[in-house]
């Protein structure tokens, strides 16, 4: 596990700056962003993403199901002036009856896709918080990326940084964790991401079976949070290794901005 797994505010100024640089612009280049925009983010954590967007003048939402992460955020928050105009909610998203809450301009998802079991469901869900001409931003690593599994997160250091192992048997996976000495309670939550993994061929069959179009999408070879975290520049997937199935083991991560159809 690296130091800002477990340093909130770096994790939160790391998130603020890559979403400032990247997904910001990004988003604004297909649906322009002003002060009239009310944005909700699904699996805010402490509210980092939200803070470029509160800085341009919208009116944010942030909600996830972590009390503890809500708590951080209202800490973050506290003292500053964009508080006024954010909204936290520590719930799960399927327990939100839509009514009670305004309907979103923007919805935004980080890292949270892979998180989630039954994606069909809550896709359906999530098209209940949109306006008609509302989009969705997200951003997700395909499974079989070299760290889809998310083991960057394990304590052991050599665990850490091997690439594609999770794409081993789920007993295999879960057994080579133990070697390494991560705890139950870990490999109980790395075997979960297992379970709820997304691909990006998925990803399309589903929205295509969905109420949702895709409106624009970018592939990264290097992930532009890399460039906070490692000071390396942001690089699209190339045409050569763009081929449907293969590019899934060399994608960091998609970009994706959904319309209702």
């Amino acid at each position: 596990m690296q130091k800002r797994h477990s340093d909130s505010e770096q994790y939160f100024n790391e998130q603020a700056t890559a979403t400032r640089r990247y997904i910001y612009p990004f988003i604004d280049s297909r649906f322009p962003i002003s002060e009239n925009i009310t944005v909700a983010e699904i699996g805010c954590g402490a509210g980092g993403d939200l803070l470029p967007f509160l800085e341009a003048g919208c009116t944010a939402y942030g909600i996830d199901i972590d009390a503890n992460a809500i708590n951080l955020a209202h800490k973050f928050y506290a003292r500053r002036e964009e508080n006024s105009r954010l909204t936290l909610i520590a719930n799960d998203i399927f327990d939100i009856n839509p009514p009670s809450l305004p309907s979103f301009d923007l919805i935004i998802m980080r890292d949270v896709l892979e998180h989630i079991h039954n994606h069909k469901r809550f896709v359906t869900h999530l098209s209940r918080f949109l306006k008609p001409d509302g989009v969705v931003f997200m951003a997700f690593p395909p499974f079989s990326m070299p760290f889809g599994g998310h083991q960057q997160m394990c304590r052991n250091k050599i665990a850490s940084v091997i690439p594609y192992y999770h794409l081993l048997p789920r007993r295999l996976y879960a057994g080579i964790l133990r070697l390494f000495g991560e705890s139950e309670g870990r490999i109980e939550g790395l075997l979960e991401i297992k379970d709820t993994r997304i691909h990006l061929w998925k990803f399309h069959r589903m929205i295509a079976e969905s109420d949702f179009e895709i409106l624009a999408e970018r592939l990264y070879l290097i992930n532009p949070n890399y460039e906070v975290k490692f000071g390396l520049k942001p690089r699209r997937l190339p045409a050569i290794l763009n081929i449907p199935r293969v590019r899934e083991f060399f994608i960091t991560t998609c970009y994706e901005l959904l319309g209702k159809k």
